[in-house]
């Protein structure tokens, strides 16, 4: 009997207290990509399960079958799902997008390089069959022959191939500039598109019958975004001013913006909608369908002119401009019901650090919430008839669901895929925290804590990037930070108090939060977020005041280097993925001018006292610099310069560094090695 006493307390002090290996917690599996067929009689979606990429298929009869049989980590994104009109087949583009170079994304070191390509698979099953190289493809079905092909644009030309193995892709017209976003047109004659001239944009439309081109109302602006009329007889577009001259894009300001109606003859038009002040891009770049034409007449589209992005709808002459969305939350994505009255989205309004699923009529507006509770809700779908969310809770990562539109409860879980690495047993319910940043500004965060351990614990503080990102008391709809949110869960559980900081300049809080004055390069005004999180973590009667640390990937890296930078006193060790270290370094280097921020050399300066190398003197804490030497959104020399700068200093600098990754780790192998190294990095420097 005292054996058996002894092997249990055993069990129990393992579960409670702390796991060795992180893959407990970030072995879930993730459900993404949900498409139904043209009938409404099957939906597909994929699944990734320790990175194993797969196409799933439920058909009329509810029986889940996998139809793709990739068994590699090998880090080969699926995306763009979607069926053949005749719902026998599903495409699927495979791989990621060409850096500056021209590879694509390689991150197991594949001896044969991979490419972004479309493919071609059964809904019985079998072996995928590659179609041709490329994305971004538009179906399109002759009326005449009954072939489909697929319309993308290659080379800055639209071009078209038939579907079927090794496709040749043939040009179908000639326009100068970057031409893309085809969009065919009701009856299929005609085929509409942007033209890129660099600081002005065009929308044209290819007859196909005349083999011409015309142009829509050509103008000095930048048109894009263009979708036809129900009928045909119109197209919209969203309209931005023209590039002036040594202007450079900059994430951080809004922008002006119209929506034009024009004939299709394009000889009359008018502006719908005038957004009354700089609104912000922000609209356009994250919420998808970003723009639409629904059946019922009326024009889709997000603004943000009251404050929060919501969306709104009008009539084609102007008239009748509604907001659909009303209230205090913000709307990520929509879509719309098969009769074309609803408008299904996810709003945090009610519930701020979470997402949950709303309806609203199309024409009234007044929308009702459908979902609610502690889980959180992402992306309706329909197939026509059943409404499809993707779900997750404090312990379980995003799934695909079916709700009963009317109670909001769930009917039937999709995409669950059990498997027995996972332990959702292990997770803890994060706490809603609100604290008071120096210049007053309420910031919110989750905490992380096993209150059932005693005694004092170190602290670690977590900063997501982006910057335009929002973390939520729950596994969170991206990937790159389901991983962190279930990293901040091991780290609890391994004896740890995690905060997880929405600074300033994020998401879920409204416009003026997300455009904040002074932020990152002209002023770092979110980095007082940061140390206020710290302070409250010091706070704590749980946690050593003396043993705070701090990690964060990209925005949250930079943020991580400007804690130990600045402020040694209270941060004592660090793990910095991919972050930026040197704000005038990636506007003068990074291949897009201005580094996105729009900085110019009179803005070099300020940039350079708003980085975390403006002043090392002060830096003392040890340091693991994590990075993929192939990452397209932060150089990887950020890293090496800021390695190079703190090992002159005989500063204690660890460093993890994954050949061909990119900078949302592709692979599962990849997110296990970066925590299992960050885990004994902490425990070395923070619980010694």
């Amino acid at each position: 009997m005292k054996l058996h006493i002894i092997f249990f307390l055993c069990a129990l002090s393992i579960l409670t207290q702390g796991q060795t290996s992180p893959e407990p917690f970030i072995s879930f599996p993730t459900a993404s990509e949900f498409c139904a067929s043209p009938d409404g009689t099957s939906i597909a979606w994929v699944l990734n399960d320790r990175g194993l990429r797969n196409v799933f298929l439920k058909s009329g009869n509810n029986t889940v079958k996998q139809i793709t049989a990739y068994a590699d980590d090998d880090g080969q994104e699926l995306t763009e799902l979607t069926f053949t009109a005749d719902g026998k087949h599903i495409l699927f583009v495979r791989g990621g997008a060409p850096n500056t170079r021209g590879e694509s994304p390689n991150p197991a070191s594949l001896t044969i390089a991979p490419d972004k390509a479309l493919w071609m698979v059964s809904v019985s099953g079998g072996d995928p069959v590659k179609i041709l190289k490329g994305s971004g493809f538009v179906l399109s079905k002759d009326s005449k022959t009954d072939v489909e092909s697929v319309i993308f644009s290659r080379g800055g030309q639209i071009h078209k191939a038939e579907l079927k193995p090794d496709a040749s892709a043939v040009q179908i017209f000639f326009a100068r500039g970057g031409n893309y976003s085809p969009v065919i047109s009701p009856d299929g004659s005609e085929i509409l598109f942007v033209s890129d001239r660099g600081d002005h944009s065009f929308i044209g439309i290819f007859n196909i019958g005349l083999n011409k081109v015309r142009w829509i109302q050509p103008d000095t602006n930048r048109d894009m975004m263009p979708v036809w009329s129900p009928d045909g007889k119109q197209v919209a577009f969203i309209r931005l001013p023209g590039q002036r001259a040594g202007e450079l894009s900059n994430l951080t300001v809004g922008q002006k913006f119209s929506i034009i109606v024009s004939s299709a003859s394009g000889d009359q038009s008018k502006a719908a909608f005038n957004s009354p002040g700089k609104d912000g891009i922000h609209n356009f770049t994250y919420p998808s369908p970003a723009f639409s034409w629904h059946s019922s007449g009326r024009l889709i589209f997000f603004s943000e002119h009251t404050g929060t992005l919501h969306i709104w709808s009008v009539n084609p002459d102007g008239s009748d401009l509604k907001d659909l969305t009303p209230g205090s939350g913000e709307v990520e994505s929509y879509t719309a019901s098969s009769d074309g009255r609803t408008l299904w989205f996810d709003s945090n309004t009610g519930d701020i650090d979470r997402r949950h699923i709303w309806k609203t009529d199309v024409r009234k507006g007044l929308p009702e919430q459908v979902t609610k509770g502690e889980g959180i809700e992402m992306y309706p779908a329909t197939d026509g008839k059943n409404l499809y969310a993707y779900s997750s809770a404090f312990n379980q990562a995003k799934t695909l669901v079916q709700f009963d539109p009317a109670s909001g409860k769930i009917v039937a879980a999709i995409s669950a895929s059990g498997n027995s690495v996972f332990n959702s047993a292990f997770f803890l319910k994060p706490e809603q925290i609100i604290f008071t940043a120096p210049d007053g500004k309420k910031i919110h965060g989750q905490l992380f804590i096993n209150r059932s351990l005693k005694g004092k614990r170190p602290g670690i503080l977590f900063m997501h990037g982006g910057p335009t990102r929002q973390m939520l008391l729950g596994f969170h709809y991206s990937d790159y930070y389901s991983q962190s949110y279930a990293f901040n869960q091991y780290l609890a559980k391994n004896g740890y108090a995690v905060l997880s900081v929405n600074f300033r300049n994020g998401i879920g809080y409204g416009r003026d939060f997300r455009m904040s004055p002074d932020q990152g390069p002209r002023g770092a005004v979110e980095y007082q977020d940061i140390v206020a999180g710290g302070k409250y973590l010091q706070s704590l009667q749980e946690v050593d005041a003396g043993k705070i640390g701090l990690w964060g990937g990209s925005y949250g890296g930079y943020l991580t280097a400007m804690g130990l930078a600045r402020n040694p006193e209270i941060f004592k060790a660090g793990v910095d993925l991919h972050g930026v270290h040197d704000w005038a370094f990636r506007a003068r280097e990074f291949w897009v001018p201005g580094g996105w921020w729009g900085l110019t050399e009179k803005d070099y300066n300020l940039a350079v006292s708003s980085s975390p190398v403006a002043d090392l003197s002060g830096w003392k804490a040890p340091v693991l610099l994590v990075s993929g030497d192939d990452d397209r959104n932060v150089m990887f020399q950020e890293t090496t310069d800021l390695a190079e700068r703190l090992r002159e200093k005989n500063i204690t600098v660890e460093t993890l560094v994954l050949p061909d990754e990119v900078h949302g780790f592709l692979r599962y192998e990849s997110w296990k090695a970066v925590f299992t190294r960050a885990s004994s990095f902490f425990d070395q420097f923070l619980k010694k």
